[in-house]
């Protein structure tokens, strides 16, 4: 069992991945830089500590006496989020710098990195029938402006940091990950999560009439966060040297999306479509050739099956935040 710590473990998969490691009889020590009422999921077995990570003597605390280190520390969100705050985005950049720095210095054993697929060359994403992107198609560089090339930097300093200090790092390209205890409302969430709240609150107020962002006909592969922890752990276990896709290869439109939450929630809703908002490119998909050759595995939790979950998850959270507001107990 390993000394492990996980940045950003206050977040939405940081709190899942935090719980699997305890599971597994690690010890765990948790950095966050929100206030701990602000966090996702609190684990009062783990070592919970408050920290910016961008500050690289709270990096150097924070690995200090630990064998591996987790770095899902990010300013993030959705894409509504991330077209409007490039800058914010960017800044992440100085928490894993500063995070490799001290892990190194710290003697750390391994270092796992959470990229994302907006790495991925923006000419290659044109079309909704979108051929599903290979490792390779992280070049020649056309990332998500901001996001996507914090990220892709990000994973250039892993690996000059494998190869000129020794440093065993391990980064995977996450596609889309959703599922309960995540962002919902606020401008931060992504779409099934966007979805969901969108048609429970249709629900629960009888007004069946919901916003989608663009036409509808974009299309993203969804990879349910238990899937996402899994693959992150093993990912980190193996002996996989070069960024790997994690993510479902189950592509749907946005339209496809609302169809099953539709169906969960048992309602149809009036769709009102506007052009006008933030879309991201027109269609994204994980090819899962590599990892199933590394693994013999890849994500394999349905979409309909982690809706399901996702769904009722934030449908109880707005029927208890109108209880709590209303007085209604």
């Amino acid at each position: 069992m390993a000394k492990v710590r996980v940045g950003g473990g206050g977040g939405f998969i940081g709190g899942h991945l935090v719980r699997s490691l305890l599971d597994d009889g690690h010890e765990v020590r948790v950095v966050d830089v929100k206030p701990m009422d602000e966090w996702y999921q609190v684990h009062d077995d783990a070592e919970n500590r408050i920290g910016d990570l961008t500050l690289i003597d709270v990096c150097a605390a924070s690995v200090a006496g630990v064998d591996e280190v987790y770095n899902l520390a990010a300013d993030m969100g959705g894409m509504g989020f991330i077209e409007n705050n490039r800058a914010l985005c960017m800044l992440s950049v100085l928490t894993t710098t500063h995070l490799l720095m001290a892990s190194r210095d710290a003697d750390v054993q391994r270092f796992f990195f959470s990229s994302s697929a907006c790495v991925y060359a923006a000419d290659k994403q044109t079309s909704a029938d979108v051929v599903a992107l290979a490792e390779a198609d992280a070049y020649p560089a056309m990332p998500e402006d901001g996001y996507g090339w914090e990220k892709l930097f990000s994973e250039r300093m892993c690996r000059h940091f494998r190869e000129d200090f020794g440093l065993q790092t391990r980064v995977a390209r996450y596609h889309n990950v959703y599922g309960p205890y995540g962002t919902y409302d606020g401008g931060r969430e992504k779409a099934p999560a966007a979805i969901s709240r969108k048609i429970a609150q249709a629900v629960l107020t009888g007004d069946h009439s919901i916003e989608i962002w663009g036409d509808g006909e974009q299309t993203r592969s969804f990879m349910y966060v238990d899937d996402c922890v899994f693959g992150t752990k093993a990912i980190m276990a193996s002996d996989i040297i070069e960024p790997i896709n994690l993510g479902s290869d189950e592509l749907v439109t946005i339209n496809q999306l609302v169809d099953i939450v539709e169906g969960i929630a048992g309602i149809t809703v009036e769709r009102r479509y506007d052009l006008t908002a933030p879309q991201g490119v027109r269609g994204r998909n994980s090819d899962n050739t590599m990892i199933r050759a590394e693994l013999g595995w890849e994500p394999s939790i349905r979409l309909q099956e982690g809706l399901a979950k996702t769904y009722a998850w934030i449908y109880d959270q707005l029927v208890a935040r109108e209880g709590s507001v209303s007085g209604v107990r």
